[in-house]
C-alpha cells in the first residue's frame, strides 16, 4: 500500500509539501529581505499545478485557500480597533475614502481602456484600491515608525479600506446587477454585519467566556469554533465564508479576554494563511502575454497610489512630508485584493485570466513597495526638489507664530509626549522658545495657547532659517529618527557650532553615531524611566513624598491625555470635553 492509497493522504501529504515549500521559500525572502507574502505566493506558483505540478488536486487547494481565508479574516475582525483612528479620525476617513473613490475611478477607466469589460474592471479596479495591511503594519513595525503621524495616518486608512473591503465582500454575489440596488443592498448587508456583532458581542460571547476562560483549551476551541459557527451561517445565508469568519471576530474585538483569544489563534492564523497565501500563488499561471498589463497595474499603484494619497493628505492641511510618506506606504495591494479575486474567481464572476493579472500585480506593487518603505527616508529627501516644484505656486495656511529677530532661544522639533512636557517647563521656566512641529493640529493648539510655533519638518532647510536656528542657545529634538537627526546635527553645527544640542533615539548604536555626529546629549527614552526611579530612590522614600509624585504625575498624564483627545475632536465637542475634565480635576 501506497501513501497515496492511505486514506485521507492526499490532504496531509499536500500539507506537508506546501508547509516545506514555504519554508525554503520564506528563508530565502529572509536572506534577501523580501516579503513574505511573495514568497508564500511563489512557493504556490513553483509547487503547484502550472509550475513543478507536485500538487494538482484543485479540490484540495480550494479548500486549504478557503480556510486559511476564514482564519486570517477572523484574526482582522478580532484586531479591529476603531481606537486607532481616535488621534486621525477626520485625515483617515478622508484619506480612506477618497483614496477609494479615487482610485477606483481611474483604476476602472484604465481597465476598461485596456479593453476589459465592465465586470472584470470593477474587480481590477477595485483590488487596484485596496493596500496590504500585512505588509504596511510588518514593515512599519519593524522601523518604529506606527506611532509617527504618517504611520497613525496609514493605520487609520488601512482600517477604513479593511471595513469597506468586507462590505464589498458580502456583495460580492450580487455584482453582476450594477444599478443602485447593488450599492443599497452592499450598505444594508454592511450595516446588518456591524449590528450583528455589537448585538453578539454585548449580549452572547461575554455569558460563554465567562464560563470557559479559566481553560486555556477551551478559550482557543471556543475562539475557532466561533469562527466556523459564524462562517456556517454566512453560507447558509448566501455570503461569502469570508463574511462570517470576519464577523466572528468583530463579535470578540471589544471582549476584555481579546488580548488572550488573539495570543491562542495568531499562531494557528500565521499557519493557516501560509497556506492560504501558498494555495493562491498555485492558482497563478505563468502567463508571459499578462505580464505588459500586470506591469501597467503595478506602475499605476506604485506611482498613482502616491500622488493620489499625497494630494488628498495635503488636502487636509498635511505638509507635503508626512503626505508623502503616507503615499510612499500605501504603494501596493492588498492580501483582500487577492481575497476578492478568489472570491470571484469561485463565483463565476472572473476567469483565471483576471485572476492572474491582479496576482501578479501583487507580487510586482508588494516587492516595490517593500524598497518604498524601507528607503522611504532616503527617497524623500531625493524627491524634495521635486516636490517642491509640485507645490510652486500654490497657495497653502501659514500655520505659524513667530517673533521677529528673536535669539538666545530653545528650539524645539516636536510637541507630542515627551515634547509637551519639555515645552510646558519652558513655559514656567519664562525662557524664550519656538516649537516646530509637523502635526497642524498640535500647531494649532500651541498657537491658541500663544506659544511661539511653526508648522515644518525637522529635515526642511526653509523651516530651519525661519527659526533662526543660526542664533539659537539649545536645540532639542525629541523626534526619533536618526536620520533626520543627523541631518539636524549637521546643520546645527554648521550654522551655530557653540549651540547646544538634544537629539532622541530609541536604539544604544543610533545614541552612539548620533555622539559622533556632534549631538551633546542623547535621550533614550527606554532607559529614561530606570533614569527616573534611582532619582526617587534616591532621595524620596518616604510614603507621603511618593504620594505627592504620584498625584503630580496622574495630573501630568491626565493633561497629556486631555491634549491628545481635544486634538481628534472638533470645536463643539472641545468645549464639552475641557469642561469635563476639568470638574474631574477639581474633584
Amino acid at each position: 500500500m501506497t501513501i497515496h492509497e492511505i486514506p485521507g493522504s492526499e490532504i496531509l501529504v499536500s500539507i506537508g509539501i506546501i508547509t516545506i515549500s514555504a519554508t525554503i521559500s520564506a528563508i530565502i525572502a529572509r536572506v534577501f529581505r523580501q516579503p513574505l507574502i511573495l514568497a508564500y505566493i511563489l512557493a504556490g506558483i513553483i509547487i503547484g499545478p502550472y509550475g513543478l505540478q507536485i500538487i494538482i488536486n484543485e479540490k484540495i487547494i480550494e479548500t486549504l485557500a478557503m480556510l486559511g481565508m476564514a482564519l486570517l479574516l477572523f484574526m482582522v475582525g478580532l484586531e479591529l480597533n476603531l481606537n486607532r483612528l481616535r488621534d486621525v479620525t477626520r485625515v483617515s476617513i478622508g484619506c480612506g475614502l477618497g483614496q477609494i473613490i479615487v482610485t477606483f475611478v481611474f483604476g476602472y477607466l484604465l481597465a476598461t481602456a485596456m479593453n476589459f469589460n465592465s465586470v472584470h474592471s470593477f474587480y481590477i479596479a477595485f483590488a487596484l484600491t485596496i493596500s496590504s495591511t500585512m505588509v504596511v503594519i510588518k514593515l512599519l513595525s519593524d522601523r518604529e515608525e506606527l506611532e509617527t503621524l504618517h504611520g497613525k495616518i496609514v493605520l487609520g486608512t488601512l482600517l477604513v479600506q479593511d471595513i469597506t473591503t468586507i462590505i464589498v465582500l458580502s456583495a460580492l454575489p450580487k455584482i453582476e446587477m450594477l444599478n443602485i440596488d447593488f450599492f443599497i443592498n452592499s450598505l444594508v448587508a454592511g450595516i446588518g454585519i456591524v449590528g450583528m456583532a455589537i448585538i453578539t458581542n454585548r449580549y452572547i460571547a461575554p455569558i460563554i467566556l465567562n464560563f470557559i476562560t479559566k481553560s486555556v483549551e477551551l478559550l482557543l476551541l471556543f475562539a475557532i469554533s466561533w469562527c466556523f459557527i459564524f462562517s456556517l451561517i454566512a453560507a447558509i445565508l448566501k455570503f461569502s465564508i469570508a463574511i462570517g469568519a470576519f464577523l466572528a471576530g468583530v463579535s470578540l474585538a471589544t471582549s476584555p479576554y481579546n488580548v488572550e483569544i488573539i495570543a491562542r489563534v495568531r499562531s494557528l492564523r500565521d499557519f493557516f494563511s501560509t497556506i492560504f497565501f501558498v494555495s493562491l500563488g498555485m492558482e497563478v499561471p505563468l502567463m508571459p502575454t499578462l505580464m505588459w498589463q500586470a506591469l501597467v497595474f503595478a506602475l499605476f499603484v506604485l506611482i498613482g497610489n502616491v500622488l493620489i494619497m499625497m494630494i488628498i493628505t495635503e488636502f487636509f492641511g498635511y505638509g507635503k512630508r508626512t503626505a508623502f510618506l503616507t503615499g510612499l506606504s500605501l504603494a501596493q495591494i492588498s492580501e483582500f485584493s487577492l481575497i476578492i479575486a478568489n472570491e470571484g474567481l469561485n463565483l463565476g464572476h472572473i476567469n483565471q485570466d483576471i485572476f492572474s493579472l491582479i496576482a501578479f500585480v501583487a507580487i510586482i506593487s508588494i516587492t516595490g513597495s517593500t524598497y518604498f518603505i524601507t528607503h522611504s527616508d532616503g527617497i524623500y529627501r531625493f524627491m524634495i526638489p521635486i516636490l517642491n516644484l509640485f507645490h510652486m505656486g500654490r497657495k497653502t495656511q501659514i500655520l505659524e507664530r513667530i517673533p521677529k529677530n528673536i535669539k538666545d532661544h530653545v528650539i524645539l522639533f516636536g510637541c507630542h509626549r515627551m515634547g509637551s512636557i519639555i515645552a510646558k517647563t519652558l513655559q514656567m521656566s519664562r525662557k524664550k522658545f519656538i516649537v516646530v512641529d509637523i502635526n497642524p493640529e498640535i500647531v494649532k493648539s500651541l498657537m491658541r495657547q500663544n506659544i511661539n510655533t511653526i508648522y515644518g519638518d525637522i529635515s526642511d532647510n526653509e523651516i530651519l532659517e525661519r527659526i533662526n536656528i543660526k542664533d539659537a542657545k539649545i536645540v532639542i529634538s525629541t523626534i526619533p529618527n536618526k536620520n533626520d537627526n543627523i541631518f539636524l546635527l549637521s546643520e546645527v553645527r554648521r550654522l551655530n557650532p557653540s549651540a547646544i544640542v538634544f537629539t532622541t533615539a530609541n536604539h544604544l548604536n543610533d545614541a552612539l553615531e548620533l555622539y559622533k555626529n556632534g549631538a551633546d546629549y542623547v535621550i533614550l527614552p527606554n532607559m529614561l524611566g530606570g533614569e527616573k526611579i534611582s532619582e526617587i530612590l534616591g532621595y524620596r522614600i518616604n510614603r507621603s513624598e511618593i504620594e505627592k509624585l504620584k498625584r503630580r504625575h496622574i495630573l501630568q498624564l491626565e493633561d497629556l491625555m486631555r491634549m491628545e483627545f481635544l486634538l481628534s475632536q472638533d470645536n463643539k465637542s472641545i468645549m464639552r470635553c475641557v469642561c469635563s475634565l476639568g470638574d474631574r480635576i477639581n474633584i
